[in-house]
């Protein structure tokens, strides 16, 4: 795995992290929980450690930056289809977290 591969999944799992920290409802702690798990699973659960910079506590910008981060990982050779997959489980835990 590439330094820029493990630095972008890193991105990924700490707003996936702080999205499910910071959530208003326990299913959709749960939920980014599930998401971030499937995240693990599609690097072979090679996953490092989060990011130690403490990201915003806003859901918009976390939403936006786990989105953007999720979808460059196809750029380092995950699956477009499953990249989708997980996109769709982070807006379905998003939906659930109504403020």
């Amino acid at each position: 795995m590439l330094l820029a591969h493990a630095a972008l999944l890193s991105e990924a799992r700490s707003h996936i992290a702080a999205l499910a920290e910071n959530a208003k409802t326990l299913e959709a702690s749960s939920a980014y929980d599930l998401a971030l798990i499937e995240l693990d699973w599609l690097h072979g659960d090679d996953a490092f450690a989060l990011d130690a910079t403490s990201p915003t506590a806003d859901r918009d910008a976390l939403m936006a930056f786990a989105t953007s981060a999720v979808e460059r990982l196809t750029t380092y050779g995950v699956d477009a289809l499953l990249s989708e997959l997980l996109l769709a489980s982070l807006e379905g835990a998003c939906a659930l977290d109504v403020p």
